[in-house]
């Protein structure tokens, strides 16, 4: 209807994740893969998508990035007021409804599908929760757009009462599955196994994807190889600007700049930049 009246929006922007988690005899494992994307640009090979909750909790989080690092450190920090109100551990189901009644307020805005597992004095616990605020729970679970060939894994092997190895083994094969089946999902494989015992954090447990060259000298760029004009210079950092050199702040576009048609606007020397 809007659409109609010429009102147009921008679509959005396809997210790509495979996590996934698995119930076994004493414990929770779960798992994800390390691939971040911003649209069809792989933006990070190895960021972790395993977020801590509790020190006896932990959530996978599929979706916008920024929603699920934002939701995951919210309910953490609340959890944290909760256990110091209550001098008790933080239960998985108040971590779970504390998650869900927030993304349900926000009627899915809040781009954050979560694999929430953990382990509290009932046992151990593994939820779904969708970025609505609806919710499952299951014995072995899947989210992310690699979420189809993971549970392809789970369908076929699971079983009830595993050990611990072969539940690590069953996961990291899911996430496997999504990481070569799912263009959207990709680099190593990450677990994170929780008992009564404590939590271990497998950081890169898997690296199926290592890089079959890298240059022995590595690669140098001379100070001057990206032109800076007033549009990119704001968002120079300490990374890319050395700190008191001399710019040049040219008018016009990289191209004009490279052709050496843009006019330089005003030289600024000692210019002190944020470490």
């Amino acid at each position: 209807m809007l659409q109609s009246a010429g009102l147009s929006f921008k679509a959005a922007m396809k997210t790509g994740t495979t996590i996934s988690g698995v119930v076994f005899k004493g414990g929770v494992v779960l798992g994800a893969d390390t691939r971040s994307t911003n649209g069809e640009t792989v933006a990070d090979k190895n960021c972790e998508k395993i977020h801590y909750i509790a020190p006896n909790i932990y959530c996978c989080g599929a979706g916008t990035a920024a929603d699920t690092e934002a939701v995951t450190g919210m309910i953490a920090s609340n959890l944290e007021l909760h256990r110091m109100a209550t001098k008790r551990s933080s239960r998985v189901v108040t971590a779970l409804t504390m998650l869900k009644t927030h993304l349900f307020k926000y009627q899915g805005h809040v781009g954050a599908a979560c694999v929430l597992g953990g382990h509290d004095k009932n046992g151990p616990h593994l939820f779904c929760v969708y970025p609505h605020g609806s919710s499952d729970a299951l014995p072995f679970a899947t989210m992310g757009s690699g979420s189809l060939a993971a549970m392809a894994v789970f369908e076929a092997d699971f079983k009830e009462d595993m050990a611990e190895e072969e539940a690590k083994e069953l996961v990291a094969r899911s996430i496997r599955a999504g990481i070569f089946n799912d263009l959207g999902s990709g680099s190593n494989v990450d677990l994170c196994v929780i008992t009564a015992d404590g939590v271990k954090y497998l950081r890169n447990h898997e690296t199926p994807n290592e890089r079959t060259y890298a240059r022995s000298k590595g690669y140098e760029f001379p100070p001057g190889t990206t032109p800076l004009n007033r549009r990119n210079f704001t968002t120079a950092t300490s990374a890319t600007l050395p700190l008191n050199e001399t710019v040049d702040i040219f008018v016009g576009t990289p191209e004009d700049v490279t052709n050496g048609t843009a006019q330089p606007e005003s030289s600024v020397g000692a210019v002190p930049m944020e470490a």
